[in-house]
């Protein structure tokens, strides 16, 4: 097999500069200037590559290899072209950047082959534009639904709807057909962990995706002077906060690895030092890779909720917007992959995935499969977010060899 590492080099070296921040690192939103014309150049790129493209309705951009035998048997293989404000240039990118080149690969090395090939850059996976998920490949699969982004805005007030319209997309037509097309999914993505760096693997062969239970929570107490107004006499919103934030770690702490929870946005109100915050709105994310553990314990946590704000005459909102279950990989792909990893004698690891993918989107609907790379020092979503270029190279490798079991054997049907 031959080495990427300057293929990968030179493509990310342009792609990564569409959205770069003068500060360091990536924004590239949905529907977005930056987001259109990383879109278009990754276009412009497959059809100099001789694969047949076109975007659907919503922007999920295809990039095909025509199947000998079996066109109808499609292999799709890709990831998102979005990012988080300020992320990485790894996140989503390098998927597409790997597939793009195990096909090309394969079309100069062995031709056409007997099922299609697709390279896929989804439109989103991330929600950082807007308060929602997976729009790309959740339309693909036919979950995604008009009426829950119609009326949704970005922060700057702009609404979903008007910036797709402006990028020169559209919804799907209420009678377009799913596709029925898609044979398998596959998807090489960064771990955004440190669990291969630290056992010194080269790639992670996933498993199963961890279900994700997230919510936006509002505490409405009593702003007041926070020098006239007696401790007792007090509603204050980030002291409810702070025993919400306490008491539910040390839960998960006690419940212990799989589950993860996270506070990630605190915004006190009127947050200014001499008055009692009256307002508090926080968010929370829990994950596990058991569905019954992550609604048991998310459900204890609601209720840990109330009772903290009861007792305290706080009034709260809790709004669940994100419930994902746990989603298992294919077992017959997982099979697949790992004993192309053996027979390749590289150094890998069986394991689940902590963040959410577009592969769990696809698994539920066609056989999936994930990969994985590994990240340095475990960081993502952060412009520091990096992976040594031979294990890019590795994961090319590994993910162009998987292409070809897939779509070039007549073994290929059967996994």
């Amino acid at each position: 097999m031959k080495n990427f590492q300057q293929e990968i080099s030179d493509i990310s070296g342009w792609l990564s500069k569409i959205g770069a921040d003068p500060s360091g690192g990536m924004t590239r939103l949905l529907y977005t200037k930056e987001w259109v014309e990383a879109q278009q150049a990754l276009k412009n790129t497959f059809d100099a590559a001789g694969l047949k493209t076109h975007f659907d309705t919503v922007g999920n951009l295809f990039g095909r290899l025509e199947g000998s035998q079996y066109p109808d048997q499609v292999i799709l293989c890709g990831s998102h072209i979005d990012t988080v404000v300020n992320g990485g240039n790894l996140d989503g990118q390098f998927g597409i950047e790997a597939a793009y080149l195990a096909i090309k690969h394969l079309k100069e090395t062995y031709g056409a082959p007997l099922r299609s090939l697709e390279v896929l850059a989804l439109a989103e996976e991330e929600g950082s534009r807007f308060p929602y998920v997976f729009w790309g490949s959740k339309n693909i699969v036919g979950q995604a639904r008009k009426e829950d982004v119609q009326h949704i805005r970005d922060a700057k007030g702009i609404g979903f709807v008007e910036a797709m319209h402006s990028a020169g997309f559209d919804f799907p037509a209420q009678d377009q057909p799913l596709r029925k097309d898609i044979a398998a999914f596959v998807e090489i993505h960064i771990e955004q962990g440190k669990v291969l760096e630290t056992e010194g693997k080269t790639i992670g062969v996933v498993t199963s995706i961890v279900g994700q239970r997230r919510y936006d929570v509002k505490l409405h107490g009593e702003a007041n002077h926070a020098g006239t107004t007696p401790m007792s006499y007090r509603k204050d919103t980030v002291h409810a906060f702070s025993r919400i934030c306490c008491e539910s770690i040390a839960k998960a702490r006690a419940e212990g690895d799989p589950l993860v929870l996270t506070f990630g946005k605190v915004d006190p109100k009127p947050n200014t030092v001499n008055v009692v915050p009256g307002f508090t709105h926080f968010t929370l994310d829990c994950r596990h890779t058991d569905q019954a553990t992550l609604l048991r314990f998310s459900q204890e946590i609601e209720s840990d909720i109330q009772r903290i704000c009861a007792e305290m005459g706080i009034e709260v909102e809790i709004d669940l917007w994100m419930d994902e279950p746990p989603i298992p990989m294919d077992k017959q792909l997982v099979r697949c992959v790992s004993q192309l990893c053996e027979a390749q004698q590289l150094n890998f690891r069986m394991m689940h995935s902590g963040a959410g993918h577009d592969s769990q989107i696809f698994s539920p609907y066609v056989p999936t499969v994930m990969m994985f790379v590994p990240s340095i020092a475990g960081i993502s979503h952060n412009p520091a977010e990096k992976t040594h270029i031979a294990d890019l190279n590795e994961g090319v490798k590994i993910l162009a060899k998987t292409l070809y079991q897939l779509a070039y054997t007549e073994q290929g049907a059967n996994l």
